[in-house]
């Protein structure tokens, strides 16, 4: 699974990458900080993938993203700031993995709650950190389970927040996304997916797997993958899909902590009451460590 090949058919062996990975660092330079947390030979190898291992073009993608991250600071956002987009359960970390130990991610786009597109992707920003620091060692994927059911125009995000969406996945997680299912996609969708597919890289269309609960083959797919006493039924599973909002927060807020420690700010949990009203006032932000440089 580790072997790549170059444009000129060459294969990339273990001694190879990781003198790439190490040319790769060589070119950042010095770093410190979140820079320095955030760039362990793991993720240096991330970006070599998916440039295919063409240091110059991964080193300018890894700058990239370390600008946007000092400018975007995704891992200073905290739960109480978004969890209004989170009301209705349209994306959510579900509480088991795929066969591979894979983080899930649930999004039923036909519940959309907001209209406000900077929330709408700090809010699924926060839920790709959220799920990366609950991956399990060796694990440095996730799979994405979308239920498109209920999906219309009306209801689903505008083109240009779907577009600044997979440019944040594609230019700054890249190699993050395992697999996307976009189950049950009603006929409505396909106009919809080829604006949308215009705008990813090949890569990542191949990622993405369309599944038909009557289809023989998209049966067996989610059986290679899924685990069907944990997939919900929504899914084709068997588990039942439940989403309360106020145990999730409580959840995310205790995960916030350990983000905290992580990046190297202490905070406290905040509490959550446990019937969450809708229109709760946040409280104020917690104290963070200043941004590194």
């Amino acid at each position: 699974m580790f072997r790549r090949k170059q444009q000129n058919g060459q294969e990339i062996d273990l001694a190879q990458r990781d003198a790439k990975v190490n040319e790769l660092r060589a070119a950042l330079g010095p770093l410190s900080g979140r820079k320095a947390k955030y760039c362990t030979d793991g993720c240096l190898r991330r970006y070599l993938e998916a440039r295919n291992w063409n240091v110059d073009k991964a080193t300018k993608m890894l700058e990239e993203t370390l600008k946007w991250r000092a400018t975007y600071k995704p891992e200073q956002t905290r739960w109480h700031e978004i969890a209004h987009e989170g009301e209705t359960g349209k994306v959510f970390r579900a509480n088991f993995r795929d066969r591979a130990g894979r983080t899930v991610l649930i999004m039923r786009p036909g519940m959309q709650n907001t209209n406000c597109a900077e929330d709408n992707i700090r809010h699924l920003v926060y839920l790709i950190e959220n799920s990366i620091l609950n991956l399990p060692e060796g694990q440095d994927q996730m799979s994405w389970l979308i239920d498109l059911t209920g999906f219309s125009l009306n209801t689903n995000v505008s083109m240009r927040t779907a577009r600044e969406i997979i440019n944040i996945l594609q230019n700054h997680y890249p190699e993050r996304l395992a697999l996307a299912f976009l189950y049950s996609p009603p006929r409505i969708f396909e106009a919809f997916w080829k604006a949308v597919k215009y705008f990813l890289d090949p890569k990542t269309s191949q990622k993405v797997k369309f599944v038909y609960p009557n289809k023989k083959e998209s049966v067996e797919l989610m059986s290679s993958l899924f685990d069907a006493d944990n997939l919900p039924k929504e899914f084709g599973g068997k588990a039942t899909l439940q989403y309360d909002h106020a145990e999730f927060s409580q959840m995310m807020v205790q995960d916030d902590v350990r983000t905290a420690k992580f990046w190297g700010s202490d905070e406290k949990p905040i509490p959550i009451s446990s019937s969450l009203a809708v229109n709760q006032v946040a409280p104020e932000p917690l104290p963070l460590a200043p941004a590194a440089s």
